[in-house]
């Protein structure tokens, strides 16, 4: 087996991460985190480029034919990004709301080679050799690490990849728009989370550094990193639709408060405004795929 050799590349983190320590009690852990997410999250969060998607596939060796699994898949932005580039994909999400979400999006799009599921992943159950590739997106910190890269190894093919993927996101960024919205949301939701947002659960490594020792104690080879970046403009509602997609900054979490939320956010991003009335950024992806061993 290939060395496992150490990534320089950022954190693979859920874009809602701050910076407090583990604390599994806070609610943007708990298992309906997302409830009332999903619609939001399918129409705002930005999705994956189909550049990266098809070099992770090309790096997975995974064929036109292949078979795929998106797990902790929220609404499908890499089930429906890959399902037009291989034979079968299975999606699956602990929040219903999510998956019925991408089941009519897929739906819309003609795509019948997806097949949905609900449950975590942790209980997820497949015969030996099942997929050419499995793939993560802003997720893994969510989950039983080393559980999962046990079973996926054995998911897998012989040569197939183990991907995950992620972005930025509004509230990690470091235009001055994003940290006045990281501010704002931070202040309307201390109520809610008195010691802030919890970063991961107890036990889960946060780095794509410490994830890699994980997955390759597994059996795995790599990491081989791909990053991108690319130029976005957001529109007002876009930047509230985001925030409404995450955990921490949600209409559950804020309930009542929203529309008070929405307007301090709105007077507080006025002035960095370009001049067509929109917030910039260069979005960023990344992507850290590894292999079983043929």
């Amino acid at each position: 087996m290939a060395q496992c050799r150490s990534s320089r590349s950022k954190a693979r983190l859920d874009p809602i991460c701050a910076i407090s320590p583990a604390m599994p009690e806070a609610r943007n852990l708990l298992p309906d985190a997302f409830a009332g997410t999903a619609e939001a999250y399918a129409r705002y969060r930005p999705p994956y480029p189909p550049a990266m998607l098809a070099e992770m596939l090309r790096e997975a060796g995974a064929p036109p034919d292949g078979a795929v699994l998106d797990l902790a898949c929220g609404p499908g932005r890499i089930a429906l990004g890959l399902a037009d580039r291989v034979g079968n994909v299975v999606a699956l999400d602990l929040e219903p709301e999510m998956i019925e979400m991408g089941r009519r999006e897929a739906s819309r799009r003609g795509l019948a080679n997806i097949d949905w599921r609900v449950g975590p992943a942790e209980s997820f159950e497949a015969p030996p050799g099942s997929f050419d590739l499995i793939a993560i997106g802003e997720a893994f910190h969510r989950l039983d690490q080393p559980l999962i890269a046990r079973r996926a190894f054995g998911w897998l093919k012989p040569g197939g990849g183990l991907a995950t993927l992620g972005s930025r996101g509004i509230l990690r960024g470091p235009e001055p728009w994003q940290q006045g919205a990281t501010e704002v949301a931070r202040k309307w939701t201390a109520e809610g989370f008195p010691t802030g947002w919890a970063v991961s659960r107890t036990g889960v490594e946060l780095t794509v550094d410490q994830s890699a020792a994980i997955i390759c104690g597994a059996g795995f080879d790599g990491p081989l990193d791909r990053n991108l970046e690319e130029p976005h403009a957001w529109s007002f509602e876009g930047v509230l639709g985001y925030l409404q997609s995450t955990s921490v900054a949600s209409r559950q979490v804020l309930g009542a408060r929203f529309d008070a939320f929405a307007a301090d956010l709105a007077a507080t991003l006025a002035p960095f405004a370009a001049a067509d009335g929109r917030w910039h950024e260069q979005l960023s992806f990344g992507c850290t795929l590894y292999r079983k061993p043929a």
